[in-house]
């Protein structure tokens, strides 16, 4: 097992866990991009809506994560780690209601608002159980559960019904971020410095570039069939 990351100084302010905390503010900078990127499509969809602000919530808990729960956690307690928590069950949260909402037109009224509804409660569910027990393991249960029977199911069945690429990129999205999972897990490092978390925040960073081009192409795919409506 490789040993924690040696702390840094710069400017005589101390750093902990370096190299994690860049790669952290790396997955950062990717999501804030995108919703920048995003933001800059003239849609007021509810679609629109859900996909940029994913990116905007994942940015910030990954900035906190980066910033409290890695590099300066010296100077916060452990319930500090939990507003990059539950913002980033918000994104997974808000990420599940986009493809719900792209769905909507192959499935049944019914199916979808069953799936909302969900949605709603799988977020207070787990977001209480990881106030009350402050386990990062229901993070890691939601953004599983979330990904692979919300995003990744819904994704394949829209790309069996209309090799939709957005769809597509999101499932490769997805497969980016179960081996980000495995290596977290597993805690496969490398070295001391490009440790297990490094890794993960690596592959986290490439897994937001593809939901982007993903929410981009699901935004214009959905524009090109409302103008054809």
């Amino acid at each position: 097992m490789v040993p924690p990351q040696p702390s840094i100084e710069i400017l005589g302010i101390q750093v902990n866990e370096p190299v994690t905390t860049l790669t952290d503010l790396i997955v950062s900078a990717v999501c804030f991009y995108a919703f920048v990127k995003l933001n800059k499509i003239a849609e007021k969809t509810p679609l629109h809506q859900y996909l940029k602000y994913y990116f905007l919530s994942m940015g910030m808990a990954t900035a906190i994560g980066g910033i409290i729960g890695h590099g300066f956690f010296y100077l916060f307690s452990f319930y500090w780690k939990l507003p990059g928590w539950w913002t980033s069950m918000v994104a997974i949260n808000l990420i599940e209601r986009a493809v719900i909402e792209y769905a909507r037109k192959w499935v049944k009224p019914k199916t979808a608002r069953f799936f909302a509804i969900l949605n709603i409660i799988e977020l207070i569910t787990f977001m209480t159980l990881t106030f009350t027990t402050l386990n990062f393991l229901f993070v890691e249960i939601h953004s599983t559960y979330g990904l692979l029977l919300f995003v990744a199911s819904f994704s394949t069945f829209i790309y069996i019904k209309t090799k939709s690429k957005g769809s597509k990129f999101f499932l490769f999205a997805v497969l980016f971020a179960a081996i980000s999972a495995l290596f977290f897990m597993n805690e496969w490092s490398l070295h001391i410095w490009f440790n297990y978390l490094d890794i993960s925040h690596t592959l986290m960073a490439v897994s937001a570039f593809l939901f982007y081009k993903g929410a981009r192409e699901i935004i214009l795919e959905t524009r090109e069939i409302n103008l054809k409506i």
